[in-house]
């Protein structure tokens, strides 16, 4: 059963298929997704993982010049998107226009509702994107392609993880037929906090294991602060979380996590 939970949520997550035999075999039903949840930093094992591959590829075929780190960036922030069809990210702008202005709780979670993008979304989703390509070219350029290949797949799981502890804290204040979150995001338990930290740790585990002299505590650290910010914010202005909320947490922290590993290698020559 864990192993079709944690295929629902890539279906949910990600844009590769689950058909046929496979969907067949994994089934379906609300609760079903709803026990999905806990297999989210499972997801980042698959987008990071695909993600650092990208880069890789990508940094190995290019020529050495000081422009290499910034084109791998690129690519593989492309991919990420694509793979994902940009899910996180429009949480992050629908987050931005409900919670960039002055409004009443009502209003903003009306706003968080409409599908279309506003100035507030449009600026959080450039600097997000823009700040994500700069941090794993700085990140490249001063430990190396390993380091930042590693930090995509650290990185897209432990921010994956975080957002468990908001549906675990808080309230869930989405409950509308037009919510994509109600489904699977009404609550979790402590088993399924283990469930999630587990894929965390061998994530960790592993890049720890490969690269131990990275400083990844403190990437950790920064995810933990964006976090920490994500769930103040949500509880004062909301009392509560939505399904954008939540994909506007992973970004955040995604952003810190390298943001915070960038703090703590070597400065690069000028």
């Amino acid at each position: 059963m864990p192993l079709r939970h944690f295929f629902i949520a890539l279906q949910f997550f990600t844009r590769i298929p689950v058909t046929g035999r496979l969907a067949a075999w994994v089934g379906f039903s609300p609760a079903m997704l709803r026990a999905s949840a806990a297999h989210f930093p499972g997801v980042g094992w698959v987008v990071g993982g695909l993600t650092a591959a990208v880069f890789a590829a990508v940094w190995w075929f290019l020529p050495a010049q000081p422009a290499a780190p910034w084109v791998a960036a690129l690519l593989s922030t492309v991919f990420s998107v694509m793979l994902t069809g940009a899910f996180h990210e429009d949480g992050l702008a629908d987050t931005a226009d409900g919670l960039g202005g002055a409004v009443s709780r009502e209003r903003a979670l009306e706003i968080m509702k409409d599908s279309r993008i506003g100035s507030y979304g449009a600026v959080a989703l450039v600097l997000a994107l823009l700040g994500k390509v700069a941090l794993l070219a700085l990140i490249a350029q001063s430990g190396g392609a390993a380091v930042a290949a590693l930090a995509l797949l650290a990185g897209h799981v432990t921010s994956r993880l975080m957002p468990l502890f908001i549906i675990h804290t808080l309230p869930h204040v989405g409950d509308t037929p037009l919510s994509k979150s109600k489904p699977l995001a009404e609550s979790i338990g402590i088993g399924g906090l283990v469930v999630g930290l587990v894929w965390w740790g061998l994530a960790m585990a592993l890049v720890l294991y490969l690269l131990p002299t990275v400083r990844w505590a403190q990437a950790v650290l920064g995810a933990l602060i964006g976090l920490a910010w994500m769930w103040r914010l949500l509880r004062r202005r909301l009392q509560g979380f939505t399904g954008d909320g939540l994909g506007a947490t992973q970004q955040v922290c995604e952003l810190l996590f390298y943001l915070a590993l960038a703090f703590s290698l070597p400065a690069v020559a000028p």
